[in-house]
């Protein structure tokens, strides 16, 4: 009896492992299709924006009232955290002479989809130093309480990139060898976009 009750459970947890990782591609393919225009403008405006002043920004609350700003200098970075509507956040923006319209706004794009992170990652291809911009968005869709948060991170590229026959990202297309970030393997999604879970939103 007690070996069929092990059996059970390892089927059940089998089963639940296999609905995770189905319901994540599910989601990660759905959910950007279903914001590619917003997701495609909060690309764009915060490479725009980075080019002037480099920052990266995302929430710290599940209503997405609260912001963590990460500044950075040629020496030092500069962390904050602010209410959405607080005046010193304005005041910050403007003291590291940032614009303050264009990261308001791309703020929103961010609220409005449930993005709670943006950042730029650099990272090396054939011996060339490239960026990419990090999205991350907190896992709703499907969560089992017996295990840690997790999160949807969805890459953005600048040139297409290269894949294996798993639709896993690769580094190169001669070394057929997984390209990972912060030790986590990347799906496609189309040539320039990429997907993963994460227990790590940043």
């Amino acid at each position: 009896m007690r070996g069929k009750a092990v059996y059970t459970i390892s089927v059940l947890c089998l089963l639940l492992l296999l609905a995770s990782c189905t319901s994540s591609k599910v989601f990660s393919t759905d959910y950007y299709n279903q914001h590619e225009k917003t997701l495609s403008e909060i690309e764009q405006s915060y490479k725009k924006l980075y080019e002037q002043n480099r920052f990266s920004v995302g929430f710290t609350d599940r209503s997405f009232n609260d912001i963590s700003l990460e500044i950075f200098t040629d020496s030092i970075k500069y962390i904050y955290e602010f209410s959405i509507n607080e005046p010193r956040f304005l005041d910050t923006l403007k003291k590291f002479d940032l614009p303050v319209q264009g990261i308001v706004d791309l703020i929103n794009k961010m609220k409005s989809i449930q993005c709670i992170w943006v950042n730029n990652l650099d990272y090396y291809s054939n011996n060339q130093k490239r960026s990419l911009v990090f999205l991350s968005i907190r896992k709703l869709a499907f969560h089992l309480p017996f295990l840690n948060e997790k999160y949807y991170i969805l890459t953005f590229y600048s040139q297409p990139q290269y894949f294996d026959e798993q639709g896993r990202l690769l580094s190169t297309r001669r070394q057929r060898k997984l390209r990972k970030i912060n030790d986590d393997i990347f799906h496609r999604i189309n040539d320039k976009v990429c997907y993963t879970v994460s227990e790590r939103f940043r």
